[in-house]
């Protein structure tokens, strides 16, 4: 799904060259059908399954996209000139990056590049972020996550994150905390700005339960959107689709 930031932020759904705005489909009823095929985002083969949400096995085993340091920016070696394919390599990790601060459930910290904010926090489901460092590659920001993570979680968790179980949470004096957390070669990468952004969903009711479903069990899904947040459609019957856990599956939207 693209989003947009706005108040609520908006969500377009591609299929193939069309795409959909989301936000006017809320309160109506919608099909989502799923007739078997499957396309890796990187090759575009067909394949029996997905893998890292969206390769096929080859692709994940070889695509730059799915390289372990995608999860663990902290093993990226582009800077010692080393990766799958170095001219991606240079273009996405050689490039600068930011560590933030969010809040989706609890507080957590995260990496990403800098053309991908607000976009990151968005899909994350994030209420609240602050930029904490401003660092040149993939490499450095994973070196001041992994710094970070025995102080707070680089993980969310999202049945809270789903329920709009959002902890209370002082952006500001946490990205304070986690400055005097870090070893001091690294607190010259601080991020001077202190700017929180605040983020609001398009969502009627938050569910109290969460029922995940997913087109690998149920190839057609019908019901009314009850709304959208980070990359999952609220469903009636408290029922929540993660949309890019299905990356490459085709998919036909009515309604």
């Amino acid at each position: 799904m693209r989003t947009s930031l706005g108040n609520p932020v908006s969500y377009t759904l591609g299929f193939g060259d069309e795409h959909i705005e989301l936000n006017p489909l809320i309160g109506k009823g919608i099909n989502l059908s799923f007739g078997g095929d499957i396309f890796c985002i990187s090759c575009g083969k067909k394949t029996k399954k997905s893998f890292a949400q969206g390769f096929c096995y080859p692709c994940f085993m070889s695509a730059p996209e799915a390289a372990e340091c995608i999860i663990r920016p902290e093993l990226c070696r582009a800077h010692e000139g080393e990766g799958r394919d170095i001219e991606w390599e240079k273009a996405n990790h050689l490039q600068e990056h930011f560590v933030y601060l969010a809040v989706s459930s609890g507080l957590k910290v995260g990496v990403t590049r800098s053309t991908q904010i607000p976009t990151r926090w968005i899909d994350q489901g994030a209420s609240r972020a602050i930029l904490l460092a401003q660092v040149p590659n993939r490499y450095l920001a994973g070196c001041i996550e992994v710094a970070l993570k025995e102080h707070v979680s680089d993980r969310t968790h999202w049945q809270k994150m789903l329920k709009n179980e959002v902890a209370d949470v002082d952006l500001e004096e946490e990205k304070s905390r986690m400055e005097d957390l870090l070893p001091r070669d690294l607190q010259d990468y601080i991020a001077d700005s202190d700017d929180i952004t605040e983020i609001q969903y398009p969502v009627e009711d938050y569910p109290l339960k969460i029922k995940s479903i997913g087109f690998d069990k149920e190839p057609e899904i019908s019901g009314t959107l009850k709304g959208i947040k980070g990359q999952y459609l609220y469903l009636d019957f408290d029922r929540v689709l993660n949309i890019r856990k299905h990356t490459g599956y085709v998919i036909t939207l009515s309604c």
